[in-house]
């Protein structure tokens, strides 16, 4: 009967001679060939022309439970060799996206093709390991379903051409499991250290929500010395992708030096090269950052983000008595400290590009003006005294020599630059509606920013000398602070609709709108230094609600709350450390 309808949802391959059934009785199938050859590893070789026995149908279950795992391998592998090549055929191939959640298939996952995930293509392993398990279907408009099942392969599976990589997407929904052993404390002194350098390391990691620690009492093998011989079958046995040893010690001045390898279990080495790094004992929770920074892009490709630092607007009191002041952390909320007091409204803190000053809008003269503060010496000035002006939304130009912001004069807000160092003012935008929050692109030629000239708050885009200036944002609802992502692909922007506050995402042309989050009150986006993750704003309802900061990725995933010690918002994200 399933055979006849020529239209199979899931066809199980339980019986021994069904496959050979399908073949000879339904109309609707039709064996072909497909050529391999697309396929490159991560270090780029191109796995050699080959040409693999697969079936055309609705949709067909790759192999039943019995079959040799090296066999099912091998076919996982071959399925994904012919992808490029089909992709050239039917593009509707390159659509292949996994269910937002939950596992679809009723079925386990093979173990031959788990082993294929985890070892020939790790990026795929984040991508489709939801996807593609027993059941590998395509859903082609204009034609029937095309199933892919190579068959009748025993070669031995091959080695792994390329290192452990996770390739970024907006469908990564398996965090790479890893194991972080104590690093080995080479010094008495070294040994709490050791512990504490060990557990930022592997928090920042776990944070990110693309890697997941194995417990350490699931640990075989045991890390006593640094130099030791590595025990891959051990790492193997529990599931651990990547390994991570590492040994701190702390000489009679005090100083640290930490040192760390990072290792790729199943291919049995070394992923880079060993890293020493060294600092001050009261410099610790960095070395453990730049150590998760270097982990994290060597596996990812990408740029880190945990060496960085988060000043934002520290709020306490009673809602109709709020007091600010200007605070810093570190980007996990640890080791805050206070920049300015409260005795007056500070808001919109921005950092300059190399993260040494930061430009804020504050109350001190009893109306809104910008004033610069240096980090290291908390020593602080007005930048901007317009007489009967006000000055605020500050935003650094890329080279730290320039801002632009907004100024409010006689009823009418426009856009103007002006020199950090003290000069003339430009005025950038001459309408008679409102300019506010703009964001320079990353290379200083344009500036986005929110308008309500077409009689709504909109996102607008225009040069940095100023000039006509293009709509990019055509939704429904109101838009506003829009911030400029430092890869330059993407503008952050805070989004009001239906009741309801989101932070979204759109491309620089004003294409591709998604939003990522929604609640009460969502505002302010600031951009992680690598353009992979956003901080925000978050609001509750009524008189208990209380700001605060939160992050999510740029695929809308891993919403996370960051540790404040009170209310705050208004972030803004630094660059790396030096």
């Amino acid at each position: 009967e399933i055979m006849a309808t020529g239209k199979v949802t899931l066809l199980s391959l339980g019986e021994e001679e069904l496959l050979e059934g399908l073949c000879s009785s339904a109309p609707h199938l039709k064996v072909m060939k497909i050529h391999a050859a697309s396929y490159r590893g991560g270090s780029g070789k191109v796995l050699p022309w080959k040409t693999v026995n697969t079936l055309g149908v609705e949709s067909l279950l790759v192999c039943r439970e019995q079959v040799p795992t090296n066999i099912v391998r091998t076919v996982t592998e071959d399925l994904f060799a012919g992808r490029g090549t089909l992709m050239k055929i039917v593009p509707e191939v390159a659509d292949i996206r996994e269910p937002g959640t939950g596992h679809w298939s009723p079925y386990p996952v093979h173990a031959g093709a788990q082993s294929y995930y985890r070892r020939a293509d790790p990026g795929f392993l984040v991508r489709y390991a939801e996807v593609i398990a027993l059941l590998f279907s395509l859903g082609l408009s204009g034609m029937a379903i095309l199933g892919l099942i190579a068959v009748w392969f025993a070669a031995p599976a091959p080695a792994q051409t390329g290192p452990l990589r996770i390739e970024i997407t907006e469908g990564v929904v398996e965090p790479l499991p890893f194991a972080a052993p104590v690093f080995v404390a080479e010094t008495p002194a070294a040994q709490q250290l050791a512990a504490d350098i060990t557990r930022v390391m592997a928090a920042d990691l776990v944070g990110t929500g693309l890697f997941r620690e194995i417990p350490r009492d699931a640990h075989i093998s045991r890390v006593s010395a640094f130099g030791a011989p590595v025990a891959f079958a051990d790492w193997k046995a529990i599931n651990a992708q990547a390994l991570i040893v590492g040994a701190v010690g702390v000489d009679a001045s005090g100083r640290v030096t930490v040192k760390f390898r990072l290792y790729d279990v199943f291919a049995g080495a070394e992923l880079g090269q060993g890293l020493q790094l060294g600092g001050t004992t009261q410099a610790w929770r960095r070395i453990a950052h730049k150590v998760a920074d270097q982990v994290y892009s060597r596996i990812t490709g990408e740029t880190g983000y945990f060496d960085s630092r988060v000043v934002f607007v520290s709020e306490d009191g009673p809602k109709d008595a709020r007091r600010f002041r200007l605070a810093i952390m570190d980007y996990d909320g640890a080791n805050v400290q206070y920049l300015t007091d409260n005795s007056t409204i500070v808001v919109s803190p921005r950092f300059s590009p190399n993260g040494d000053r930061v430009l804020y809008t504050s109350y001190a003269s009893g109306f809104p003006q910008l004033h610069l503060l240096d980090v290291n010496t908390v020593r602080r000035n007005v930048l901007a005294e317009d007489a009967g002006a006000m000055s605020f939304a500050p935003r650094f130009a890329p080279d730290g020599r320039n801002v632009v912001y907004s100024l409010a004069r006689g009823g009418n807000t426009d856009l103007y630059a002006r020199p950090v160092g003290g000069g003339a003012s430009t005025r950038l935008t001459n309408t008679p509606s409102i300019e506010t929050s703009p964001s320079f692109s990353p290379d200083g030629s344009q500036i986005v920013f929110e308008s309500d000239r077409s009689g709504t708050p909109q996102l607008y885009v225009m040069s940095a000398s100023g000039g006509e200036a293009r709509r990019i944002s055509f939704g429904t609802g109101r838009y506003g602070t829009p911030v400029w992502s430092p890869r330059g692909d993407l503008i952050a922007f805070t989004k009001q609709a239906n009741g309801r506050f989101h932070i979204g995402v759109v491309r620089t042309d004003g294409s591709e709108e998604r939003l990522l989050t929604a609640s009460f009150l969502d505002e302010g986006p600031t951009w992680a230094p690598n353009g992979r993750v956003l901080m925000f704003t978050r609001q509750g309802a009524g008189a208990d609600g209380q700001p605060a900061l939160f992050t999510v990725d740029v695929s809308g995933r891993n919403l996370r709350r960051v540790s404040t010690p009170g209310p705050a918002s208004d972030a803004a994200w630094s660059p790396l450390l030096p």
